[in-house]
């Protein structure tokens, strides 16, 4: 079974985390970082967030997890002090053109190499 939850992830995190047979797609507002592009403030109504709050919280996630996130050297210093891996994906915009996001999560090994 799959469920889309719009609003508060870090509340949906503490509720579905628990259960060890929750898969969680996390994809917040892409708001980290200093230099970033800040997509998130300009696409989102509710885009302030709390990052290491966020992956505090999904450091104890029961089950597994995949988070999104705006390819910047925080985002990979933050996954880094959680104990989590991030792997450099090619993404296409609304313009077609081709950016860098990051995928993170405890085990990327399925995306190769």
């Amino acid at each position: 079974k799959m469920s889309f939850i719009e609003g508060d992830g870090i509340e949906a995190v503490n509720k579905y985390g628990r259960q060890k047979t929750s898969v969680l797609f996390i994809d917040p507002p892409y708001t980290a970082g200093k230099n970033g592009k800040r997509a998130g403030t300009r696409l989102y109504t509710h885009f302030e967030l709390d990052h290491e709050r966020l992956f505090s919280r999904v450091e104890g996630v029961k089950g597994d997890f995949l988070m999104t996130y705006d390819n910047a050297d925080e985002v990979w210093q933050l996954a880094g002090r959680h104990g989590f891996n991030c792997r450099a994906i090619s993404m296409m915009n609304t313009h077609h053109a081709t950016m860098e996001e990051v995928a993170i999560g405890r085990d990327l090994s399925w995306m190769g190499a």
